[in-house]
């Protein structure tokens, strides 16, 4: 890799994972189905038969060593957990040192900073938070950048993530741990939603099938309103509202529950996790 050559397009961009994981693969499929050739992407992954079903779905080349994996790449991205990050950025300092190369972590509370720290404080670093529905090419990833990437690296990281979902860039990397507690871990919250509601109608008498095909199915609906509408979600809230009837109903016993109180609690508790991990990996050794 060269620090002097012509930086490429985001659709004739190399890019190499490190990892080969749920997330990765969902990328490397997105990347794929957008017609990117599979010899433009390369994957590290230590367990030989990942290796193996990887280069079997995708086609592309597989890794057991990173610095195989990321030689001539564009654009590195670290798909690994936070508890390793400090060994992979260790392994990748060297085989990077000098090249013009995007770093893009999908790491939970590993900061900017500390990738600066095990990389070297000169490389272009993207820190992103993307969700599992990435996985059916509707993610939401929020994106923060160093000081170091350029407008073409942005655009790479961009097309990167919106691939498998929507993007939106953070100015505050103080902000990402709320991007984390948001949408980070927001499908967690949304399926503990839909799975109370499928045990609520059991007990009240639904076969368990049909409650969680409706449940599923509403919520789906539900979504779909949301993101096809350009009135809020209070605002839909409020039109299938009827006063003094069934929604009206329920909603009463949620907001005599503390439900919105709730719900800020568990993002503040996501969020601290967030900052917490970053401390951790701070002090690993």
């Amino acid at each position: 890799m060269s620090a002097k050559s012509e930086p490429a397009t985001p659709a004739h961009a190399r890019i190499a994972f490190i990892g080969g994981g749920n997330m990765a693969r969902s990328l490397i499929g997105a990347q794929l189905a957008r017609g990117v050739p599979p010899a433009s992407i390369t994957v590290a992954e230590p367990r030989a038969e990942a290796r193996e079903a990887l280069a079997r779905e995708f086609a592309v080349p597989t890794f057991s060593d990173n610095a195989e994996a990321v030689a001539g790449a564009d654009c590195v991205l670290l798909a690994v957990k936070p508890q390793v990050m400090r060994q992979v950025c260790e392994s990748l300092a060297g085989p990077l040192r000098g090249a013009h190369t995007l770093v893009v972590s999908i790491a939970a509370g590993v900061r900017i900073a500390q990738l600066e720290r095990l990389l070297g404080a000169d490389h272009a670093i993207v820190r992103c938070m993307p969700n599992t529905p990435a996985l059916v090419g509707a993610g939401a990833s929020g994106l923060c950048a160093n000081r170091h990437v350029d407008d073409a690296q942005r655009a790479l990281a961009t097309r990167l993530l919106d691939a498998a979902g929507i993007v939106r860039w953070i100015d505050d990397e103080a902000q990402m741990d709320t991007v984390t507690a948001l949408s980070g871990s927001g499908p967690a919250y949304f399926f503990l939603l839909v799975e109370a509601m499928e045990d609520a109608a059991v007990e009240l008498g639904l076969p368990r099938a049909t409650a969680r095909a409706l449940a599923t199915q509403t919520c789906l609906g539900a979504g779909h309103m949301l993101a096809d509408s350009d009135e809020t979600a209070a605002e839909l809230r409020k039109r299938v509202t009827s006063p003094h009837g069934t929604t009206a109903a329920a909603l009463d016993v949620f907001e005599q529950g503390g439900f919105a109180a709730l719900v800020g609690r568990a993002l503040a508790a996501a969020e601290h996790r967030g900052a917490e991990m970053s401390a951790e990996l701070d002090h690993a050794r």
